[in-house]
């Protein structure tokens, strides 16, 4: 049996998800970068971390999924830092996520 990924439609008949899980197919979604680096390290944090951040950190992660892919490379390369708080915060955590 097939689920949409979605919204978790099997086989023709739509079943309720939780918003956390919605959420973070969602983000899974939103973390499919053109580069594999990107995938990699934001898929990581979505798994491992996604489910707890506050809400101002989900509009800061949401934010910062929205940037380009190689802005979005840089900074969590560390090789430039976001004026904005909130996206720096984020950043920080995802780069102390273990990759294991």
């Amino acid at each position: 049996m097939m689920s949409h990924p979605l919204t978790g439609e099997k086989d023709g008949v739509i079943c309720v998800m939780n918003k956390e899980s919605r959420t973070d197919v969602d983000y899974r979604w939103q973390c499919r970068r053109g580069m594999l680096e990107l995938d990699l390290l934001l898929n990581n944090f979505v798994e491992k971390k996604a489910a707890s951040l506050t809400r101002q950190q989900q509009i800061a992660f949401e934010l910062l999924l929205s940037y380009p892919d190689q802005t979005l490379l840089d900074l969590l390369l560390g090789n430039t830092i976001s004026s904005d708080e909130s996206i720096s915060a984020v950043v920080e955590q995802i780069q102390q996520t273990s990759l294991d």
